[in-house]
């Protein structure tokens, strides 16, 4: 007899965690009714197949499928209520984000079919929209989140000594003469060791950067032409933004985590204006 698809799984950790055999799938709702993963093709395109969590935990659906592994794209259908008045809004014709999910694939591309409600209806945001939303969203990706850090250690400097210099990731370094062309605008470029020196000569001991989680270009700026730069709209929290790793890889983060505590300098990374130190313990916490 063949193993079954999905078996059980286990509410914690949240998000999608591999343990080198399989792959555990775990979401919080406390109000949903239904919960389907669905798997999709290497290019996010194609949806390949619809597995529904069927375990629910302490308000957490989850499973878990063997024989997944990192690289695989994914997203959740949700079904639920649908009564806007009440501050229901569950429509399973949209493809959700894994708000745990610590790797996207693929851009946003502005479309109607986005919204839970039919803009330009006379009822507003209170009608229903049915199409759907998958074409035109990111997908979540199972990541490996292995990382060496040897003896690396946060500088653990006094508050009463610290020197916080904010900056942002791109603007630092798009035309930083030290960076590749290549690796301008990104992690990568941040921990190039002209870079690195500058900014401890400054007498800094702590960087601040600017959201690095993945966030979206607003739709006022898609239409200039132009792009998001702050980075204060996010939609996966747990994610480096993409066009921040020149490798594509997460452990350009961390490791520019680490070239910057070899210099005795720590990190700290804006959420929506709320500081995290250091960006080891988010590394670790949160493995991005």
């Amino acid at each position: 007899m063949s193993a079954p698809r999905l078996w059980p799984g286990a509410a914690y950790p949240l998000g999608a965690t591999w343990d080198g055999k399989g792959v555990n799938f775990a979401l919080f709702s406390a109000n949903a009714e239904r919960v389907e993963l669905c798997l999709f093709d290497e290019e996010g395109e194609r949806e390949l197949e619809r597995l529904e969590l069927r375990e629910h935990t302490d308000e957490v659906w989850h499973g878990y499928v063997p024989e997944l592994g990192p690289g695989r794209l994914y997203g959740y259908r949700v079904y639920g209520p649908y009564r806007p008045q009440d501050g229901q809004r569950f429509n399973h014709h949209k493809l959700l984000l894994d708000p745990y999910a610590k790797a996207l694939c693929g851009d946003l591309r502005w479309d109607d079919a986005l919204f839970g409600y039919q803009r330009g209806h006379s009822a507003g945001d209170l009608s229903f929209d049915a199409r759907d939303s998958a074409p035109f969203l990111p997908k979540c990706q199972v990541v490996d989140t292995a990382f060496d850090w040897g003896t690396d250690r946060p500088p653990s400097r006094p508050w009463e000594d610290t020197i916080i210099y904010e900056l942002n990731v791109r603007g630092f370094t798009m035309q930083h003469r030290a960076v590749a062309p290549d690796e301008r605008g990104t992690l990568a470029g941040l921990a190039t060791p002209e870079v690195v020196s500058y900014i401890r000569d400054l007498g800094v001991s702590a960087i601040e950067l600017l959201p690095i989680q993945g966030f979206l270009d607003e739709w006022s700026l898609v239409r200039l032409g132009l792009r998001n730069l702050w980075g204060y709209n996010p939609i996966a929290f747990f994610a480096p933004e993409r066009r921040y790793l020149s490798s594509g890889r997460a452990d350009e983060f961390r490791s520019m985590v680490r070239a910057f505590h070899e210099a005795g300098i720590e990190s700290t990374v804006r959420y929506l204006g709320i500081e995290v130190d250091d960006a080891l313990a988010i590394a670790e916490q949160v493995d991005v």
